[in-house]
């Protein structure tokens, strides 16, 4: 079955760290660029982590930068995202999506095609 799915969330507290993982199936990771989302309660779902297809480049949201890294290993079919210096405001439902079209906006959720089930982080003391 043509999929990614989510793991490694959980309960952390402010200034911890997690990493998420989004394992492909079905499906040849190399050949596409990816993304990472959040959506909080009550808010929209936003882009916050990008990779091409290749590894390089990565690109962040400002929420994000400096704190989060994406990255990926093709062979594994895996896609990563490292959060350090977590916030409260981080706390959301993270998802992992393949990206079918290019576009001038990485974080444009039109051009994703295929959606994990998200994974839950929630930052609190």
């Amino acid at each position: 079955q043509v999929q990614v799915v989510e793991s490694g969330g959980g309960l952390v507290q402010p200034g911890g760290s997690l990493r998420l993982s989004c394992t492909a199936s079905e499906f040849p990771l190399n050949s596409y660029s990816m993304g990472w989302f959040r959506q909080a309660p009550g808010k929209e779902r936003e882009g916050i982590a990008y990779i091409r297809s290749s590894g390089e480049p990565t690109a962040y949201a400002d929420s994000v930068k400096g704190r989060f890294t994406i990255s990926r290993d093709n062979a594994k079919n895996l896609i990563f995202l490292q959060m350090n210096s977590l916030k409260a405001e981080d706390t959301a439902q993270y998802f992992c999506a393949r990206k079918f079209k290019w576009s001038v906006d990485w974080k444009e959720i039109g051009t994703y095609d295929l959606w994990g089930q998200g994974t839950e982080v929630t930052v609190s003391s």
